[in-house]
């Protein structure tokens, strides 16, 4: 006798009412984008009489989008970069004596006590801090972005480590491996699902980010995408066609890069499952 599968209709409507809430904002984005003045006064939520793909090129000039962007990428790559490196090396550091000594274990909750402490508490002091060492550059906000992830990233980082059977490690160090060299040859490799996590939620994080470029970058030529937005706030208007074709190119990047990452993201977090 043949099974019959019911539609669960109240999860088909939820599905469907979640799926009109995420694509609304991006259908008045896009045709924001391609509208002139006269059509956004006529109808905002309208399609536009004539496509102005013009906007994107004017958007480009008014931003100088491409070094904008080219500060960004630089900016998200070596935070990505450095974040992994340092992070799951001082993660590793913890996870692995937490148990041994009391050092190692109040060291893992005062990084998880940073997790609750909000940016702005710390705003002023970092900015006379930065300007102190000469970093309110892009070198600079990369520190920072990297200091500021490790409270979080060792969190997960020492969750996923102390699920790696420490025999692995033991019998390294039968085979005469150091201590970074047992890292480096045998963990490291095994983090490459958590690396995959925290390297999205890093860059997505940092590539977004708006207040601390804000406050830290001080030379206009070192702007990343989201400062440069602020060209189309005016005193008394918006052009919102422009800042919205504007806002659509800073996004293109990182839908990219998932479109491009998305095979490998899923194995990453498949594999990080079935561990």
């Amino acid at each position: 006798m043949k099974s019959r599968t019911r539609t669960n209709w109240v999860a088909m409507i939820l599905i469907a009412l979640g799926t009109i809430f995420i694509l609304f904002p991006l259908y008045m984005a896009v045709t924001i984008s391609l509208k002139n003045q006269n059509d956004m006064l006529n109808s905002i939520f309208g399609l536009p009489t004539n496509l102005r793909f013009e906007n994107f090129a004017k958007a480009i000039e008014m931003t100088n989008f491409f070094q904008a962007l080219g500060n960004s990428a630089i900016v998200t790559l070596s935070t990505v970069v450095l974040t992994i490196l340092s992070n799951s090396l001082v993660a590793y550091a913890i996870a692995r004596n937490m148990n041994k000594n009391k050092f190692f274990k109040s060291l893992y909750f005062y990084f998880i006590s940073a997790m609750f402490i909000p940016f702005p508490i710390i705003m002023l002091p970092i900015v006379k801090l930065t300007a102190s060492f000469g970093m309110t550059n892009l070198f600079g906000l990369i520190i920072l972005h990297t200091v500021y992830g490790l409270a979080f990233n060792v969190f997960i980082y020492v969750g996923y480590i102390r699920s790696i059977p420490i025999d692995l490690e033991e019998a390294a160090t039968v085979d005469g491996t150091g201590t970074f060299g047992t890292f480096t040859r045998i963990i490291f490799p095994l983090m490459a699902p958590i690396n995959a996590t925290v390297g999205i939620l890093i860059c997505l994080s940092t590539y977004n980010d708006f207040l601390l470029p804000l406050v830290i970058i001080s030379d206009q030529s070192q702007y990343t995408l989201p400062l440069v937005q602020y060209v189309f706030q005016g005193q008394f208007n918006t052009e919102f066609n422009l800042a919205f074709a504007s806002y659509l190119l800073a996004m293109l990047p990182m839908i990219v890069i998932y479109l491009f990452a998305q095979k490998w993201i899923i194995n990453g977090v498949t594999q990080g499952a079935v561990k």
